[in-house]
């Protein structure tokens, strides 16, 4: 039976908006029709066909499916060449306002079809110059550039110099993106993100220009050395990995950080080469060796697990050498190493970190806890099941005897709660107990400090509550059904009294408690104003800095945020107190201006 393309779409249009499936299908058959028959071509019919097409993108309808029949044709390996340097003309006008921060899905979206351009009809790019170019640079400087978007511009910019265009050469290309570093006007505009950005897409040119590169890196090194900018001569090692490590570079930290960066950059492609020596190096530099560690976790995080697994044994042992320094960021980058470097082998290596539990200082313990957190990713890995076996031991820390350990502990059991909250609902029953008594105030750790002719007060304790409650947020997304709420708000309300980060985060979860569970919140109510009240109409004490003001301001209110909160709460007006305190809101113009500035102007009913 021999059916023309217009008849099926016409047949298929007459029917309406029921048979939207059956455009796709008459699609289908178009794909073969045009990419998969060539004895068979539709010629003539083309210009009916898009003429029907042109029409339907008109319709909300059938914009979708029209699109994604479009997409179906489009799709043919078999007919690119049909596709004409005129024709693209329009569409490459339509890309300039696309490539913007402000999307950057479509942004992506849009370069990836810059690239196609590139790699099939070169010809067509030599107006881009003047018209989507610059937005593609000035997308390079944006803070928000990361990801799926940053990808594409790479691949863009390789396809670009391969394409042999005559105005888009290396050289060309290369002096666009290190202009804006070497313009005074520019630089103080210039985010610190678009010093990474720019350093991978030199990097991509030339990983794709081997011959541009010697002279293109000697540059660099040149400017690395000269420090006239220290902030653009950090971003530049991660161009070529090495240059930097050999070389002390004074007190610019960006430069020195970058570095690091570079040599573990480096290492990931000559493992063999440089790891001995960046191990070495740990062990021997204790000044170097916070940055070496950065560059140890580069190679880590980098490497394939085959390229890694012969290397094992040597980095385990380096990192536990290490993993007892009194200095906490360099122990925490020693735990960041080991809880990427179980990832790799956790079959092996998870039951050693568990092992280690058992001895050494309460420092090595806060190392292995910590490297625990690294091991909790946000999407499933091979690790999930091991963990959930002996995530119990780890959390065990919640009662050792030193309070640094019991605060990380807290901080793992966070990580585990908002990523993988599935390892930790079957334990709950056990932890929360310990999770709660983190949260009370003790006056063993409350000192006193004195600085010149004024005494200080200093909580030893707060850092620990802090995690406490931080972890107690988390649970209300993650666990809700296996907390007793009631429970739960009598270590709430003794929050409402704490520290003021403390109480910043209980009013948000009291927020939270009033739209998840409004019946509980409602037993407690009595209870809670009390504390709500205070912080409302709480005065910060004259001759107090202009921070303290601002400080007590934004408590006050965060705090009438949680009262508008509980003022929606069914059957609110049972409660004698809430019922007071809305009518001193009502009447006191101080606190009223709080409440319809949280609410948009309105007063409570």
């Amino acid at each position: 039976m021999n059916l023309k393309p217009n008849f099926l779409l016409n047949n298929e249009e007459a029917k309406g908006d029921r048979h939207r499936p059956g455009s796709e299908r008459a699609g289908y058959f178009l794909h073969g029709s045009h990419g998969l028959s060539p004895r068979r071509p539709l010629g003539a019919e083309l210009q009916g066909i898009f003429n029907i097409f042109l029409e339907r993108l008109k319709n909300e309808i059938t914009r979708l499916t029209t699109v994604r029949t479009i997409t179906l044709i489009t799709a043919s390996p078999l007919k690119a060449s049909s596709i004409k340097p005129a024709a693209l003309e329009p569409v490459l006008s339509e890309l300039p306002p696309l490539v913007d921060e402000s999307d950057m899905h479509v942004s992506q979206l849009s370069i990836t079809l810059l690239t196609c351009v590139a790699k099939t009809c070169p010809s067509s790019l030599a107006k881009i110059s003047s018209s989507v170019l610059p937005g593609v640079f000035k997308l390079v400087h944006s803070p928000l550039l990361q990801g799926g978007a940053l990808s594409a511009i790479l691949d863009f910019l390789q396809a670009l110099v391969l394409s042999k265009a005559t105005n888009l050469g290396y050289s060309q290309l290369l002096k666009s993106l290190m202009d804006p570093f070497h313009s005074p006007q520019c630089l103080s505009d210039i985010h610190r993100q678009s010093y990474h950005s720019a350093a991978r897409c030199v990097a991509a040119l030339c990983s794709v220009c081997p011959k541009e590169t010697p002279g293109t890196v000697s540059s660099l090194i040149q400017q690395v050395k000269s420090h006239s900018s220290p902030e653009s001569a950090g971003s530049w090692p991660s161009v070529f990995g090495g240059g930097g490590e050999e070389r002390q570079f004074g007190r610019h930290e960006e430069i020195k950080t970058a570095a690091s960066c570079a040599l573990g950059s480096m290492a990931v492609g000559a493992l063999n080469d440089y790891l001995p020596f960046m191990l070495k190096e740990i062990a021997s530099q204790p000044k170097r060796q916070y940055l070496l560690l950065h560059s140890l976790k580069e190679v880590i995080s980098a490497c394939p697990a085959s390229s890694l697994c012969p290397h094992l044994e040597s980095i385990w042992a380096l990192l536990f050498q290490n993993a007892q320094c009194a200095e906490e960021g360099t122990r925490n980058l020693v735990a960041e190493c080991l809880g990427k470097l179980t990832l790799v082998n956790p079959d092996q290596l998870l039951p050693r970190l568990k092992q280690q539990l058992k001895g050494g200082s309460a420092l090595a313990r806060c190392t292995v806890v910590t490297a625990v957190k690294f091991t909790i990713i946000d999407h499933p890995a091979p690790i999930d099941a091991l963990l959930k076996d002996c995530i119990g031991d780890f959390l065990s820390t919640l009662k050792d005897e030193d309070i640094n350990v019991r605060r990380v502990a807290l901080v793992m059991f966070n990580s585990a709660a908002h990523n993988k909250p599935s390892l930790i609902r079957g334990l709950l029953p056990k932890v929360l107990p310990h999770l709660y008594k983190e949260t009370q105030i003790r006056e063993d750790l409350i000192r006193e400090v004195e600085m010149g002719p004024f005494k200080h007060t200093v909580d030893d304790g707060l850092d620990v509550r802090k995690a406490a409650f931080e972890c107690m947020y988390t649970l209300l997304d993650s666990c809700l059904e296996g907390l007793d709420v009631l429970q739960f708000l009598d270590h709430v309300e003794e929050g409402l009294k704490d520290h003021y980060d403390i109480r910043m985060l209980t009013f948000l979860m009291l927020a939270r408690l009033a739209s998840l569970c409004p019946a509980a919140v409602l037993q407690r109510l009595d209870r809670l104003v009390e504390p709500l009240k205070a912080t409302c109409t709480s005065k910060v004490k004259a001759g107090s800095v202009k921070q303290e003001f601002e400080k007590q301001e934004e408590l006050r209110r965060s705090a009438m945020r949680a009262v508008a909160a509980l003022l929606s709460v069914p059957e609110v007006e049972r409660s004698p107190s809430m019922a007071e305190f809305a009518n001193l809101i009502q009447t006191n113009a101080d606190i009223a201006s709080i409440y319809q500035s949280v609410q948009g102007g309105e007063a409570p009913a």
